[in-house]
């Protein structure tokens, strides 16, 4: 039960491709590394795996097929800054909800505590709120998680904690992890497949 993404392409001025013919394939239950230097689409490809953005060639396919319109997408993204993701108005529970009823055992998991989710998002800390925006990602449905410097901006201990729940939750869970970054020591520590990504 693949994610694929089949001979995308995409850019943001007519005529400057970011990216062309790229084809890239997640089995289920892989952590699979995209390393590579900074500007050159590792970002846009996860943003059109996951939807965020719509490939102006190729497709994305799940099992073999478009992924579906109109309901929550099996593939969740996470990007380098958390405070950039949620809406500053809301507490974080309702953020939370997003993803469906919540799970008490993945905020375990996260070392999520009850009490943030009753606070805004400028009264966490910058890796209390990415583990927000991780268990959201994580909720029900998700088989792919894209993770865009997930944690590049966090010390290392906290870099290392989140990693730690992640890899755990997906192993559990069959979910998929594609891990994106220009850390080379860290997509060999997690990941059992790794892809060196080109600038074109």
């Amino acid at each position: 039960m693949p994610l694929e993404g089949k001979s995308l392409g995409y850019w943001y001025n007519k005529g400057a491709w970011v990216m062309q013919q790229t084809t890239i394939r997640l089995e289920a239950g892989e952590v699979v590394g995209l390393v590579g230097p900074s500007g050159c689409g590792k970002s846009t490809l996860g943003k059109v795996l996951a939807g965020h953005l719509r490939p102006i060639e190729g497709h994305v396919l799940l099992d073999g097929s478009p992924i579906p319109t109109g309901v929550r997408n099996p593939v969740q993204l996470v990007l380098q800054h958390p405070e950039q993701a949620v809406n500053p108005k809301w507490k974080l529970r309702r953020t939370l909800a997003e993803s469906g009823p919540i799970n008490n055992n993945l905020l375990s998991e996260l070392a999520i505590e009850d009490a943030w989710l009753n606070r805004y998002p400028s009264e966490l800390s910058g890796g209390e709120l990415q583990r927000i925006c991780v268990a959201r990602a994580l909720g029900s449905g998700t088989r792919y998680l894209i993770a865009d410097e997930m944690t590049t901006m966090l010390d290392a201990i906290t870099q290392a904690q989140i990693w730690q729940s992640v890899r755990n939750w997906a192993e559990r869970n069959q979910t998929s992890i594609l891990v994106i970054s220009h850390e080379q020591h860290l997509v060999n520590r997690l990941c059992s497949r790794v892809i060196e990504w080109p600038c074109i």
